[in-house]
């Protein structure tokens, strides 16, 4: 029997991941999955945001064009949906992957996984669904149709053993170790010229282009009345990397912002550096909100939505906060902002009280705590080893 013949066949893998975060924690899962079997040749194909494609894996669908946010948004491009749902189901039939992984994404994913698991494919959902915060009886759904949930925040496998699901295992956040800045205050200042003796606050919008529309002006209104009552502050506006600075410049732009015209920075692409800059942060709600505790930057959580996503969408969360740093921590770390909330004053007013010494400092001491709890580095490495294993021989 010649060489060829005894080689293994390749590992073939579908790969399903929906928004920026995903895109990036799937690309980090695609790479640990190299390094943990250097010997395995992969397959990778599925639906793939840039950093995916940049990590090699093929373009079934291109989750660029699919994240969107609301129900207005969702009727608007079901048909892309439905497209993209049928396209990675003939790819899964034609290539019939070794196991398909779910990244997140759980509305798209949650009913993908139904569809593969009874044609008899094997599904791995990383990331699990956060059906603690909101619509827990998906928790039926996830004990039918996956066969291997690897959670990364560590109450959820106690929550999903409550609901008979026992296939889960919990493999740490993927931030956790990762997070950091990749220079200091002085440096950053000098690069966006801001003086580092006097106050910075960080003002993070969101990801989504509906984000910045709705939180955007409050947290500019807030700037003005901080800048008001203390002259010294700085401001320093952080654009998501998936967006582009004309959208956030366009709103800024605007005559009721002209006073912050010259102690307002742009910044784009560096979230990390910035929230390691600042003294504060207002910070929209979602991964961003866990990049700043593990930087152990004070922040107030924010968020917005249309009056008719959050009276139907809201109405379905169960979780006591809606912040992912205060889920974790099972009680208020960070002030929350949700919806009519959130205006210019009330900004204002929990920012400026974050800029107090004491308060800071004791913020930043129950963050270090946070970071604690998220758990030890090396999660996309656990969670790469995990599948592995369960795939079969292809961990020996």
């Amino acid at each position: 029997m010649n060489a060829d013949a005894t080689e293994k066949a390749p590992l073939r893998l579908m790969i399903v991941a929906g928004e920026a975060s995903g895109d990036a924690h799937a690309a980090a899962l695609v790479c640990a999955l190299r390094a943990a079997a250097p010997e395995i040749q992969f397959e990778f194909f599925g639906s793939t945001g840039a950093q995916m494609r940049a990590a090699g894996v093929d373009s079934v669908v291109r989750r660029d064009d699919l994240a969107i946010l609301g129900l207005w948004e969702i009727g608007r491009a079901l048909p892309k949906f439905w497209r993209a749902f049928g396209e990675l189901k003939r790819a899964a039939v034609a290539r019939k992957p070794d196991a398909v992984i779910l990244v997140d994404w759980p509305d798209f994913n949650l009913r993908l996984a139904h569809w593969l698991h009874r044609r008899g494919f094997r599904v791995v959902y990383y990331i699990s669904p956060q059906l603690w915060a909101w619509r827990p009886y998906r928790a039926r759904g996830v004990r039918r149709d996956v066969d291997l949930l690897l959670s990364i925040l560590p109450f959820e496998k106690d929550w999903y053993a409550a609901r008979g699901i026992s296939q889960v295992e919990y493999v740490g956040h993927p931030l956790a170790g990762e997070v950091r800045a990749s220079g200091d205050r002085e440096e950053f200042c000098r690069r966006h010229n801001l003086d580092p003796s006097r106050p910075i606050i960080a003002l993070l919008p969101g990801s989504r282009h509906k984000e910045l529309i709705r939180i955007l002006p409050p947290m500019l209104d807030a700037a003005i009345l901080i800048s008001r009552e203390r002259s010294g502050v700085q401001f320093v506006l952080v654009v998501a990397p998936n967006r582009d600075l004309n959208e956030a410049q366009e709103i800024v732009s605007a005559d009721r912002y002209d006073s912050l015209r010259n102690r307002l920075r742009i910044v784009h692409s560096e979230t990390r550096e910035a929230l390691a800059a600042a003294d504060v942060a207002g910070v929209c709600s979602g991964t961003a909100t866990l990049e700043a505790a593990l930087l152990t930057t004070p922040m107030v959580i924010v968020y917005k939505e249309s009056f008719l996503n959050w009276h139907i969408l809201g109405s379905l969360i169960t979780a006591d906060h809606y912040g992912l740093v205060n889920l974790i921590a099972g009680r208020r770390v960070a002030p929350e902002l949700m919806q009519n909330e959130l205006n210019g004053e009330r900004l204002a007013q929990e920012l400026l009280a974050l800029l107090d010494p004491n308060r800071n400092r004791a913020a930043r001491d129950e963050l270090k705590r946070l970071a604690q709890k998220i758990g030890a580095p090396g999660a996309s490495a656990r969670a790469a080893c995990a599948i592995l294993e369960f795939v079969g021989e292809r961990a020996a």
